[in-house]
């Protein structure tokens, strides 16, 4: 397998800043964040996208994107929380390198986005409870992830250190 870190989980689970911090704890890894680069691509944001193109042409593009950075190695990935969904990029990504479920408790991901209005899912009269449905129908799939790493019992510290031991092995 590969020796690539693929970073998957719901939306504020901290994917980002674990790909950030882990990038950093290993210099000779790229950093591809899939969002950022759909973003930049596209010249807006996924919020955007989703208002003026629609969520099928975002998951279009998220595809596109998986497949064109699932090649090589010494990557760290980080996907949109929907990514895993389709069993298209499941596959890819799982086959590319270690996948890491970073998993939160709702409560914890509903603070977390209690105050973003980026998250353009979730922009509704009732976003904990979208969360709570979004939780319960991605979990099946998070679950095939090769790791599932409990955020809510760990620091920054240690899932980066937890990530990074199991990816060695």
């Amino acid at each position: 397998m590969p020796n690539n870190i693929i970073l998957i989980g719901m939306p504020a689970s901290g994917k980002t800043t674990i790909g950030n911090l882990l990038s950093q704890k290993l210099p000779d890894y790229t950093l591809f964040d899939t969002d950022s680069i759909i973003e930049k691509t596209q010249g807006m944001s996924i919020s955007n996208i989703f208002k003026n193109k629609s969520e099928d042409y975002f998951r279009k593009l998220e595809y596109e994107t998986i497949q064109m950075v699932c090649s090589g190695s010494k990557k760290i990935i980080s996907v949109g929380g929907g990514a895993f969904e389709n069993p298209n990029n499941r596959a890819a990504l799982l086959k590319f390198g270690k996948v890491f479920y970073l998993k939160s408790d709702l409560d914890i991901l509903y603070y977390r986005i209690s105050h973003d209005s980026s998250r353009p899912l979730l922009q509704n009269e009732n976003p904990k409870q979208t969360l709570e449905k979004m939780l319960f129908k991605r979990e099946e799939n998070y679950k095939k992830a090769h790791f599932t790493v409990d955020t809510s019992k760990m620091n920054e510290d240690e899932i980066v250190r937890f990530i990074i031991d199991e990816a060695n092995t």
